[in-house]
């Protein structure tokens, strides 16, 4: 039995889940979701429960269970609270700038870079340290997408550290051969 997917939901007030044709709907004061379900696995609410049940009992079903439950749980709190993820711009000339749905990356290359932020996200640049940008949506997997998307045009580099990285990452330095030739010296 998957721990995760037999736990029930607990639905809050001002939240609400329908179920149509195998496709979750999840409404609430932010926006509004929808999920459609996999074949292996059922959801029933009752009042302020939701469940979700396998219909099938092999593995891909037992993996799907806990899935559906965790994407069913993100949902309602997207549409309650939203989700947000923050990154850091750091280096020497790198910087952000947010023009309308755009955002416009110096990022140590020969040119600016725009990336077009997808529908349903929201980026907020903070005000005492500019390059502190945060990303905020609905949707779980969007935000971290977006985020991943931003990261991945120059991740953090060993040596100095440059790049952009998550607010919560740790970036693993490395000595560089200076520091590595005085330690074979020695």
């Amino acid at each position: 039995m998957s721990r995760i997917g037999a736990k029930a939901i607990g639905i809050p007030s001002g939240v609400t889940v329908e179920i149509k044709n195998r496709v979750v709907h999840v409404k609430g004061s932010k926006g509004e979701l929808t999920y459609a379900l996999l074949p292996e696995v059922d959801v029933t609410v009752d009042g302020s429960v939701a469940t979700v049940k396998r219909i099938l009992e092999n593995g891909e079903a037992k993996a799907r269970h806990g899935l559906t439950r965790a994407l069913i749980v993100n949902m309602i709190s997207g549409v309650s609270n939203g989700h947000e993820r923050k990154i850091e711009i750091v280096g020497v000339g790198y910087k952000a700038l947010i023009k309308g749905k755009t955002l416009n990356l110096n990022l140590g290359y020969s040119h600016p870079i725009d990336f077009a932020l997808p529908e349903g996200i929201e980026v907020i640049q903070d005000e005492k340290n500019k390059n502190i940008l945060t990303f905020k949506g609905i949707d779980k997997q969007l935000v971290g997408q977006v985020a991943a998307d931003i990261r991945s045009l120059r991740p953090p580099e060993p040596y100095k550290g440059k790049g952009i990285r998550y607010s919560d990452e740790q970036v693993r330095r490395k000595a560089g051969k200076a520091a590595a030739a005085k330690g074979a010296a020695a």
